[in-house]
């Protein structure tokens, strides 16, 4: 079923492994709203069902936004779309901004699920990754979440740092599970480029991360997890029973989506957009007098005002499936391989068959997934699976 993003490009500090889209200055955030709301009105008839299932705020910083400016958003939904009766809104939120009044003010709005982003429960992790809370903030934003009655939580934590011993990693997990949070999401810490973090290491500032350390630590994790009696219903979320994220799940079945707001994607089946990845170039040509609406329902793949397009080949969707299926309990279906051709799910079978022997995948009847060995190596997996379009 289909969902929005709303990509909110604003936080108050910049963390040292991040490299989404956002600014540090929070000048323009009343206008990056108008904006926001009017690409909603300009793209409402990109999905073609207009009844959705999700409602997900990321950034960024969403927890910035006021209760005011979280009911325009909501308004303006509520006039281009129908939220069906149990759709999951989420808001992502930084422990810092969570006092009782943020929350407060946030039980006032639509918003039914909070993903807090914890990272870490101890103080040399959060100023490592240069976080804005510190570890009482990390703990007190849970009580007073839960306290308000917000019980569909769901936590980010981040493994592999060079600050985060084999204790502390097991210790973040148990403070996770005493709170009851029926849904975390764990990260291995990556270096990527354009980051504080990569420069540091590059000139020797910080320790590199290491792979075998971050190994051990998804192995701890795992095994954490299912003794807690949470399912891992995708390699980096776990969930209790009952509690899959209906947002995230449908990215990796391959539901159709909208993405609002500066960097965002959208996906529709048969091609991928994805907005301009700067502030004032998409304040500029969202707000700017073009007749919208022959331009957005009749895209190509020149590059538009605000968002490009690119439409994806039959060897596109085989790899886009190939890669978000082994990364997910639901797997590889074959049945699914052969409806999008024969050939590809020959090809499939082939390239797999080494992970089948060495144990890293497994098949049950028509579909293929990757066992616990397999996991941490998914992405991997997977690129010995694709095909190309030559």
């Amino acid at each position: 079923m289909p969902g929005i993003y709303l990509h909110i490009p604003f936080c108050k500090q910049a963390c040292h492994y991040c490299n989404f889209h956002f600014s540090t200055s929070l000048k323009y955030k009343a206008e990056m709203v108008e904006a926001m709301i009017r690409e909603l009105r300009l793209r409402q008839d990109y999905l073609v069902d207009k009844e959705l299932d999700s409602i997900y705020f990321g950034g960024g910083t969403p927890s910035l936004l006021t209760e005011g400016e979280l009911m325009r958003f909501f308004e303006e939904i509520g006039k281009c779309f129908t939220l069906r009766p149990n759709a999951e809104i989420t808001l992502e939120a930084n422990p810092d901004d969570l006092t009782k009044e943020k929350i407060a003010a946030l039980r006032r709005t639509p918003v039914n699920r909070l993903s807090i982003g914890i990272q870490s429960f101890f103080e040399e992790d959060l100023r490592f990754f240069n976080r804005a809370h510190d570890a009482r903030e990390a703990r007190a934003c849970l009580e007073e979440a839960l306290a308000a009655g917000f019980g569909n939580l769901t936590a980010d934590l981040i493994y592999g740092s060079p600050t985060t011993s084999d204790a502390h990693w097991e210790e973040n997990l148990n403070i996770a599970f005493g709170y009851k949070i029926p849904h975390v999401s764990c990260y291995a810490l990556t270096v990527e480029e354009r980051t504080a973090l990569f420069h540091f290491i590059k000139r020797g500032q910080s320790p590199p991360v290491q792979e075998e350390h971050a190994a051990r630590q998804f192995e701890m994790l795992v095994a954490a997890m299912r003794g807690h009696g949470y399912i891992q219903y995708e390699i980096s979320n776990f969930a209790l029973p009952g509690h899959f994220a209906i947002h995230n799940a449908s990215y990796w079945k391959g539901e159709p989506y909208l993405g609002i707001g500066p960097s965002a994607h959208s996906y529709n089946g048969e091609s991928r957009q994805w907005n301009v990845a700067n502030n004032a170039k998409y304040l500029r040509e969202v707000t700017s007098p073009f007749q919208a609406g022959s331009l957005l329902k009749e895209v190509s793949s020149q590059t538009m005002p605000f968002f490009e397009v690119e439409y994806l080949s039959p060897a596109d969707r085989y790899n886009e499936y190939v890669m978000t299926g082994l990364r997910t309990i639901w797997g590889v279906g074959l049945g699914r391989l052969r409806e999008m051709g024969e050939e590809y799910e020959r090809h499939f079978l082939e390239c797999i068959r080494p992970f089948l022997e060495n144990g890293q995948a497994e098949r049950a009847g028509e579909v293929v997934r990757l066992t616990d060995a397999g996991k941490f190596l998914a992405d991997g997996i997977a690129a010995e699976t694709f095909v190309s379009d030559s």
